[in-house]
């Protein structure tokens, strides 16, 4: 596991890589999607607030699954055999910026 984190004020953002024991490809997004929204329930209820959002999007040219609970917003990229955790709180704009200018390496 890797990280980058980064707070201003009441803003936070990390970037979180992880190793997935099974490579990725994007024939497997529905099943992953089920997986995730499930991770992310119990993230939310962890973070004592309510999923108040779950959606698939577009980041870094890949469709991947993004919640919000709270001020978090958390958005799954899988690629290969590797896991982005994007993860921002605030209540501005950082997390629309996040995510629009995440590339991957």
């Amino acid at each position: 596991m890797r990280a980058v984190r980064v707070e201003s004020g009441k803003s936070q953002l990390s970037v979180t890589t992880y190793t997935l024991q099974k490579p990725y490809s994007p024939a497997l997004f529905a099943a992953a999607a089920k997986e995730l929204d499930g991770v992310a329930e119990k993230l939310a209820a962890a973070a004592g607030a309510p999923l108040t959002e779950r959606q698939t999007v577009e980041v870094a040219g890949e469709k991947i699954r993004a919640y919000r609970f709270g001020t978090m917003r958390i958005g799954f990229v899988l690629v290969g055999k590797r896991e982005y955790q994007l993860l921002c709180q605030d209540a501005g704009d950082t997390c629309t910026l996040l995510f629009k200018s995440f590339t991957l390496a």
